[in-house]
Order: C-alpha cells, then structure tokens, then sequence
C-alpha cells in the first residue's frame, strides 16, 4: 500500500493541541477586548500612537489559537 501525501498522522497532532488551543482562545477574547478598548483609547487619544503596541499586542493574542494548533500539528513527524 502505498500512504497518502495528505498526513495520515496529523489529526493526532490537532487533538494534542485542542486543550491548548481553547486555552488560546480564551486569551484570545481577552485580546479581542484589550483590542477594542485600545481602539477606543487610540480614538480618543491626541497622539493616537500610545496605544498602538496594546492594539499590536491584543491582534497577537487574537491570533494564538491558530498558531497554537498549526505548530501542533506541525510537530507530528510523517
């Protein structure tokens, strides 16, 4: 038999990074807030560039559970 290119052993590695990953996504509603109170900040601030690294931080943590799981299912050698 010869084994498919598709990553026969790659869901093992997404059910490896599930409970990581919901952990992620709790950070990242934590992000998703922190990102819309910076907004609101960066609106109503004058120089409109202090806030800008909590909005860079909060689209990071936004991210996270994708990074999470891709680096998980990237580990799985096949």
């Amino acid at each position: 038999m010869v084994e498919s290119d598709s990553g026969g052993c790659r869901p093992l590695g997404f059910l490896l990074g599930l409970p990581f990953a919901f952990v992620a996504l709790i950070l990242s509603l934590v992000g998703a807030v922190i990102w819309v109170l910076g907004t609101v900040l960066s609106c109503l601030c004058p120089c409109c560039c202090c806030c800008a690294g909590l909005v860079n931080m909060a689209v990071g943590l936004i991210k996270l559970p994708f990074k999470i799981i891709t680096w998980f299912t990237d580990q799985i050698p096949c």
